[in-house]
């Protein structure tokens, strides 16, 4: 029997990867999956890596941790900004030896956006400045040939589970670290799970079967608004505070 934690979008928040770590101790998983986009933002670089590279565990690149390497530091934005000037030579090196993509035994294929891109949505759509569920078509020509029976993507930050076909499972775990952002690419929208709970997944296999479980944990999200407040980037502290980044009124 195989029982995978799947962690991803860290952004730095040691203090909400905390409490990942300590809730799948309990749930004897196998191996520990990370898809990416470790440390970027305005929290706890330092700790984060520093922790990361310790584990055991199976990481690949993100969007983010690749521009962090790749990248020409005057075109990266705050949130990358803010990790490079805090990474030595060792933390570029050890980013560079991890792959974009991984087949893991049990056919289960990893990467952080799509296969081909990791900057890239495979299970979202955006369209009219809003963000919807990608439809099994459009998932399909994100996918190309690059297909397995389960398939485990982040990027969005948004938990999902997918079918598309009955030998073709696919597994967003959400955001361990950040619950909402505005993105102005493929256009302008903003990403929103409502709640500031740090997100993960186990996958468990039963015969022939995947069980999958979305986990969201509570975490000191208060500590990390704050650290976002005091590097001056607001937007993180509501983020992290309430998972909206907009103000929305309740109908009485």
């Amino acid at each position: 029997m195989t029982k995978i934690a799947v962690l991803s979008d860290i952004h730095g928040n040691i203090e909400a990867l905390t409490e990942v770590v300590n809730d799948l101790k309990s749930r004897q998983v196998s191996y520990v999956v990370n898809l990416g986009d470790h440390v970027s933002g305005p929290l706890w670089v330092r700790e984060t890596l520093d922790f990361l590279k310790k584990q055991n565990w199976i990481h690949i690149l993100g969007n983010h941790d690749r521009m962090l390497i790749k990248q020409n530091p005057e075109l990266h934005i705050p949130s990358d900004k803010f990790a490079r000037k805090l990474l030595n030579k060792d933390d570029i090196e050890w980013l560079n030896t991890l792959p974009s993509s991984k087949l893991l035994p049990d056919d289960v294929y990893i990467f952080h956006g799509t296969p081909a891109n990791d900057s890239v949505y495979l299970l979202e759509t955006v369209e009219n400045n809003k963000t919807r569920l990608a439809t099994t078509l459009e998932i399909e020509k994100r996918l190309g040939d690059d297909k397995s029976p389960v398939m485990l993507c982040g990027h969005s930050h948004l938990p999902r589970v997918v079918q598309i076909s009955e030998n073709c499972l696919i597994v967003n775990p959400g955001s361990v670290g950040l619950q909402a952002y505005n993105d102005e690419k493929p256009e302008a929208h903003v990403i929103e799970n409502g709640s500031p709970h740090a997100r993960y997944a186990i996958l468990e296999q039963k015969e022939d079967n995947w069980l999958v479980d979305l986990i969201a944990v509570s975490y000191d999200y208060e500590k990390a608004a704050q650290k976002a407040r005091n590097n001056d980037r607001r937007d993180w502290e509501k983020a992290l505070l309430t998972g909206y980044m907009n103000d929305y009124t309740r109908d009485n």
